[in-house]
C-alpha cells in the first residue's frame, strides 16, 4: 500500500464541493491523504470542508488568503506527503475505482505518469473522452509522438486526468507558473514529462470535469497579454520537443510541433471535445436506485448481486469499447458448456433476445467472437419424424422449405478467439475484486465454511428445479 495525496483547491465551491468530496472519500483505494485548500473562499465552501475534516482523519484543511489556483496547488503540492499526486477540482468528481486504478498501473508498470481518459459534463449529458486509443506503457519519445495529434487538448493539458511520482516534483522542482492564467497545467505537465521514463495510458474515464470556466476575454484579460501568454506556452511547448527529439528527428516534425499554433489559436485552453456518443448523466456507468439497495427479500437480494457484478463487468466493458452485455455474453462462450438456443441463453444472461442479438453482432464486428459451423451427422427423416417434416413444409414455397431444412441440419456455435484474450483476462480481476468484496471482513475459516454450504444449496436447487 502505497499513500496517495489528492490535492483539492476550493473557491466558492458550496454548490459542488460535498460531491467532489463525497466521491474521494468513496474511493475504492482507501490509503490517501486529502488535501482541501481552501484559497479564501468568500461562501460556506470553508466550512463544508472544515465539517469533512473533524468526521475523517484523512482530511487536511487549509484556510488560506485568494491567491489562485496556480499557488494553492503549490502549497498542495509542498503539504503533500503521498509518494504519488492526484489532483482534483472542486467543481468536478471522480470515479469511486479511479485512485485504485492509478495505484494499479503504477505498481505494475512501474511508470512515472499515468494518464486516463475522462467525462465531460455539460449539463445533463456526458460523453467520455480520451485520446490514446491502446491502453498501454509507452517512453517520453512515446508520448511525445502522440501529443502531436492534438498537442492543445485537455487529455494532455490538465492534471486530474493524470496520476504524478512525487519524487520527481520534488527534485525538479516543478511548480505551477503563478504568472500566466492559461494552460498552466500543460506548461507543469511538459515540465514533469521531461523528467518522466515511462507513461502508461488507461482506457478508463476516472474523471467527471464540468466546463464552468470562462474564455480569456471573459476573465477579464486583454488581448495584448493573452497574445504574450500564448507565445510563451509555444516557445515552452517547442523546447519541449527540441529536448525529446534529437536534431534531426526534430526537424522532420517541425511541422507538426508547429501545429499547436493552430490548435490552440481560440480563445481558451483547448480545442472543444467532442459530444459525440453522449449519454445522460447517470446512465453512462451501471447504477442501482436507491430504493433497491435497502430492499428486502430474496428479488432485492438476487437483484443486488447481479448489479454488483454488472458494475464490476462494467470497468471492463468501458475500458474495451464494449457494453455489459457483450462482456457477459464473452464470458458466457469462454466457459465450457452444453449448446443453448437464443432464448436459452438469453434467459441465462437475464437478458433480452433483442440485447443478445446485438451483442452477438458487435463482438462478431470485432472479431473477438467466430461462427463454427457444425454439420449433424444425420437428420432423422424416416417415419413419424418424416412425416412431421412434411406437415410443416405444408404451404411453404421451395425456397422457405430449403431455409427451414437448414436450420435443422446445422447447428451454430460462437466460439470466442484469441482477439478477446486481454478481455478474458481483465475479467479475472473483476471476478476476483466480486470476491474480496463478498468475503470482506471474512475468517479464513468462514470462507471455507461459506462455501462448503453455498455448495450444498446449489445442488439443492439443481436438484429441485430437475423434479
Amino acid at each position: 500500500m502505497s499513500l496517495v495525496s489528492i490535492i483539492v483547491p476550493v473557491y466558492n465551491g458550496e454548490k459542488s464541493i460535498d460531491r467532489c468530496i463525497t466521491s474521494i472519500l468513496g474511493q475504492t483505494y482507501k490509503d490517501f491523504e486529502l488535501i482541501l485548500l481552501d484559497d479564501g473562499s468568500t461562501d460556506s465552501s470553508g466550512a463544508i470542508c472544515d465539517s469533512y475534516g473533524e468526521k475523517d482523519g484523512r482530511i487536511r484543511v487549509v484556510h488560506k488568503d485568494n491567491t489562485g489556483v496556480s499557488d494553492t496547488r503549490n502549497q498542495g503540492i509542498a503539504m503533500a506527503r503521498g509518494e504519488y499526486l492526484q489532483f482534483v477540482d472542486c467543481d468536478d468528481w471522480i470515479t469511486r475505482e479511479a485512485t485504485e486504478f492509478f495505484m494499479r498501473a503504477a505498481a505494475e508498470y512501474q511508470c512515472d505518469m499515468i494518464i486516463a481518459d475522462f467525462y465531460r459534463v455539460v449539463g445533463e449529458r456526458v460523453s467520455q473522452k480520451g485520446d490514446i486509443e491502446e491502453e498501454g506503457l509507452m517512453d517520453r519519445a512515446g508520448y511525445a509522438v502522440k501529443m502531436m495529434e492534438k498537442p492543445a487538448d485537455f487529455y494532455y493539458g490538465v492534471l486530474w486526468n493524470k496520476f504524478y511520482r512525487r519524487s520527481i516534483i520534488e527534485k525538479y522542482q516543478l511548480k505551477m507558473d503563478n504568472s500566466i492564467s492559461w494552460c498552466e497545467d500543460f506548461l507543469f505537465n511538459l515540465e514533469y514529462v521531461r523528467h518522466a521514463r515511462s507513461i502508461y495510458a488507461l482506457k478508463f474515464p476516472v474523471y467527471y470535469y464540468v466546463k464552468t470556466k470562462g474564455s480569456l476575454v471573459s476573465q477579464g484579460i486583454s488581448m495584448k497579454k493573452t497574445i504574450q501568454m500564448k507565445r510563451t506556452v509555444f516557445a515552452c511547448y517547442n523546447d519541449f520537443y527540441k529536448d525529446v527529439f534529437d536534431d534531426k528527428d526534430y526537424e522532420k516534425r517541425r511541422g507538426q510541433v508547429y501545429r499547436f499554433l493552430f490548435d490552440a489559436a481560440g480563445d481558451g485552453m483547448v480545442s472543444p471535445l467532442s459530444l459525440q456518443g453522449n449519454y445522460r448523466l447517470g446512465d453512462e456507468r451501471t447504477s442501482v436506485s436507491e430504493g433497491a439497495q435497502e430492499g428486502e427479500g430474496i428479488f432485492f437480494d438476487s437483484y443486488r448481486e447481479r448489479k454488483l457484478q454488472e458494475k464490476l463487468l462494467d470497468i471492463v466493458a468501458i475500458r474495451n469499447e464494449l457494453t455489459v452485455v457483450d462482456v457477459k455474453l464473452l464470458y458466457y462462450l469462454s466457459q465450457f458448456h452444453e449448446s443453448c438456443t437464443y432464448k436459452e441463453m438469453a434467459d441465462i444472461l437475464n437478458i433480452s433476445g433483442r440485447s443478445l442479438s446485438a451483442a452477438v453482432q458487435r463482438l462478431l464486428a470485432k472479431e473477438m467472437i467466430a461462427v463454427k459451423v457444425q454439420e449433424k451427422d444425420a437428420v432423422k427423416t424416416k417415419g413419424k419424424n418424416k412425416e412431421k417434416v412434411k406437415e410443416k413444409s405444408k404451404g411453404k414455397s421451395p425456397d422457405e422449405r430449403s431455409i427451414a431444412l437448414q436450420r435443422k441440419t446445422r447447428l451454430k456455435e460462437y466460439v470466442v478467439t484469441q482477439e478477446a484474450e486481454t478481455i478474458l483476462s481483465e475479467m479475472l480481476f473483476a471476478l476476483c475484486d466480486l470476491e474480496q468484496i463478498v468475503y470482506e471482513g471474512f475468517s479464513p475459516e468462514e470462507i471455507e465454511l461459506y462455501e462448503k454450504l453455498n455448495e450444498r444449496k446449489k445442488q439443492n436447487i439443481k436438484k429441485a428445479i430437475r423434479t
